[in-house]
């Protein structure tokens, strides 16, 4: 009996990386399964969600907008209101939603919890029995004490698991009399994990699962499958799930079981490996250091030779130097030459005096000559003996281990892009030797700190979202490949540039001033189109004069009352005319109040069209603030100061377009979201909650930039 519980405590012991939690790396408390089927901590996933929902506020926040920054999700106005001042169909939803979408820390595959968020999660409590069971292995003699015991409690014989709590015999005896409903409750040994007798549904609180959905994997109630979100699910009974279930796991268990021998010999060969990567790791080692002391052979050697050259160099300008000194120091009086010449004058025998003075008379001159014409012996400059060492430098820069055929990997700069997150992809332009995974490098760019440390991370696919980056900044990318222990050079580096602020998040509101019989919204509510006037086809006949198409205004559901904001989108290049900006939620009602004659173009508002005194009072009093684009052209509005021609204020559309609000010093900026290059800023009242806003004439549609998330990783996958 006692081999049976030392056997049982091994086992017990043996599971132990099976029960931590992906997220903190603890044992679970309290896991619940999520719908990707892998289970986490209660606590690890309101962490998860408070994350998320931080990360949505300031994702690569920069330190300016940090602290102040942050989004908020503000009601337009009410439905009553509008009502009142125009038409049905303008008004707002009051709820305010909540962040329920977190990336799994198992599988990376972003989960989303739906309306009833955790609350929706079943707990999961086998995995939680058998954590409990592996901590009173863990905790060996620890016991368990009485909860109701007066001090000091005594050690538990048993626990209530209708009760919930552990009793010594005598407490147990107490509040569990003969004869009474308590005396019924189920009790079992000590312990502090209490589960209860029946799943309960976590949609519908008062219903117990008796149903398995299929295709979701759950358990499910009957209400689910009445009318919830499994009704048109393929469903069955609990019984026969568990029977099924159970006999293919029992199944599975039995043939690893059987295969016991096979993965000992397979454990036996990973060990043989492992020493074997030692070894041939220090062999490596050994062989890596060997040719870098070669490399600092010949690099001494080469030192020593050009240092011995410029010694020589040196020493013989300096003699040079040496001589020409001495001889000049022979021009003083009294010294070398002159004072020589001077005893020569001395001499009284005019023929002795004639033998020695014709030579020491051209000396003399050649000394003067010299005088008049100096010029030094030698040269100062060493430019001769600069060391040009840039190649070897490159060179150096790419010594990299031996390819051996892998592939350098090319990063793909039409599919990699920043926005909320960066997605860096790559390829192999020869596609024959590709690499088994990769180590994608990227560092920031900055002025301060030129040569700043690269960050890395492994991949084992061909892309990668990396989220970690600031704003208003550039960072460079680059990525090598491995093949086993082989690597392949770095590839060539890609710099891309986040944008100015953090993104912000929202779609399109389909109440709020949502014209259905002009504009098209699709389900996400992330794209609007245009109908080109239709009705106004019906009604040709009746055309006899020249008239103008209104404008069809449409406005995000998110407000922004502070910080700094990006958000994106893409322009149909066969729109006709489409204008992008914000709208002031204040003004908007007054605007409302007020409603001006729209059948001239004189009165659409793009802070271009006409400089006039009239337009410009019309221009503070409407809630845009708007750039023109159409026909594939960007219009740079003009103001009432500037002298620019037209041309030089009609510029190529951008293929996505930024627009960056800078809500605490009222600033409003267009960019050219590809390469983040600011086209266009100006002065925007933010008295008020500003929102994203658009308007359409004619054909047209416009798409908002979908964020970056792990999915994109599988949909490059596909690709």
């Amino acid at each position: 009996m006692e081999g049976d519980c030392v056997e049982s405590l091994v086992t017990i012991k043996n599971i132990e990386r099976e029960l931590i939690c992906p997220a903190c790396k603890e044992l679970f408390t309290h896991p619940l399964i999520l719908p990707c089927q892998h289970s986490i901590c209660h606590k690890c996933v309101k962490e998860l969600l408070l994350l998320t929902l931080d990360d949505s506020f300031n994702d690569v926040a920069s330190e300016s907008s940090c602290q102040s920054s942050p989004r908020l999700r503000v009601q337009s106005p009410s439905m009553d209101k509008i009502d009142r001042i125009n038409r049905a169909g303008w008004k707002r939803s009051s709820l305010t939603p909540r962040t329920t979408t977190f990336p799994c820390p198992g599988c990376e595959h972003d989960i989303d919890l739906g309306e009833r968020g955790i609350n929706g999660l079943f707990r999961n409590f086998t995995l939680e029995t058998i954590v409990e069971r592996y901590r009173q292995a863990a905790r060996a003699a620890t016991a368990i004490m009485c909860d109701l015991c007066k001090p000091p409690p005594q050690e538990s014989t048993k626990s209530c698991m209708d009760c919930s709590a552990s009793y010594c015999n005598e407490c147990f005896k107490i509040y569990h009399p003969w004869g009474t409903v308590k005396a019924q409750h189920e009790y079992v040994g000590p312990t502090t994990n209490f589960r209860p007798k029946i799943l309960m549904c976590p949609e519908h609180e008062m219903e117990r699962v008796n149903m398995y959905c299929e295709l979701c994997r759950r358990p499910v109630c009957h209400l689910c499958k009445l009318g919830g979100n499994h009704s048109n699910h393929r469903v069955t009974t609990i019984s026969s799930a568990y029977k099924t279930l159970k006999e293919k796991l029992s199944k599975d268990i039995d043939y690893l079981i059987g295969k016991e021998g096979q993965v000992r010999s397979q454990i036996s060969e990973l060990n043989l490996l492992m020493k074997e990567t030692e070894c041939n790791g220090e062999r490596a080692k050994e062989e890596a250091a060997s040719h870098f002391n070669k490399l600092f052979e010949v690099l001494e050697e080469k030192k020593s030779s050009i240092i011995k050259a410029i010694d020589v160099s040196k020493k013989l300008r300096l003699d040079k130097f040496q001589t020409q000194m001495e001889e000049y120091q022979g021009l003083l009086e009294n010294n070398g030459l002159v004072g020589y010449a001077q005893e020569v004058l001395k001499e009284t025998d005019q023929s002795c005096f004639v033998q020695t003075a014709k030579q020491l008379h051209l000396r003399i001159q050649k000394a003067t000559e010299s005088l008049k014409t100096f010029r030094p012996a030698a040269q100062t400059s060493f430019e001769d003996y600069v060391v040009d060492a840039s190649k070897q430098e490159e060179l150096l820069g790419e010594l990299a281990f031996f390819s051996n055929g892998v592939d350098i990997p090319e990063i793909n700069e039409e599919q990699s892009k920043i926005y909320n997150k960066a997605l860096i992809s790559w390829h192999h332009p020869e596609k024959k030797n590709k690499a088994d995974s990769y180590i994608l490098e990227y560092r920031k760019i900055s002025r301060e700190e030129e040569m700043l440390t690269w960050s890395e991370t492994e991949v084992y696919g061909t892309s990668k979202v990396i989220s970690d980056l600031e704003s208003n900044s550039s960072y460079a990318f680059r990525v090598r490949g491995y093949k086993g222990s082989v690597c392949s050079p770095c590839s060539r580096e890609v710099i891309l540039h986040t944008p100015p602020a953090p993104v912000f998040s929202f779609l399109f509101d389909e109440k709020c001033g949502y014209n259905n019989e002009h504009l098209l919204l699709n389900l996400k509510r992330d794209r609007v189109d245009s109908r080109a006037g239709f009705s106004l086809l019906l009604a040709a006949e009746r055309v006899q004069v020249g008239c103008y198409t209104s404008l069809d205004y449409i406005i995000g559901d998110t407000g922004i009352t502070k910080g700094k904001h990006f958000w994106a989108l893409r322009v149909e290049p066969y729109s006709y005319m489409v204008k992008v900006g914000v709208a002031s939620n204040d003004k908007l009602q007054e605007w409302l109040h007020n409603p001006r004659d729209i059948s001239s173009p004189r009165y659409e508002q793009d802070s271009g069209h006409d400089s006039g005194s009239e337009d410009t009072c019309f221009d503070s009093a409407q809630p845009f603030t708007l750039v023109t684009i159409g026909m594939k052209k960007f219009f740079v509005p003009k103001s009432p100061t500037s002298s620019s021609e037209p041309e030089n204020r009609v510029l190529p559309m951008p293929t996505c377009i930024g627009i960056f609000l800078d809500y605490d010093k009222g600033k409003v900026g267009f960019y050219d979201a590809d390469h983040m290059k600011c086209l266009y800023e100006r002065q925007v009242d933010c008295s008020g909650t500003m929102y994203p806003a658009f308007a359409l004439m004619g054909s047209g549609g416009i798409q908002l930039e979908e964020t970056i998330t792990a999915k994109y990783l599988e949909y490059q996958n596909d690709m």
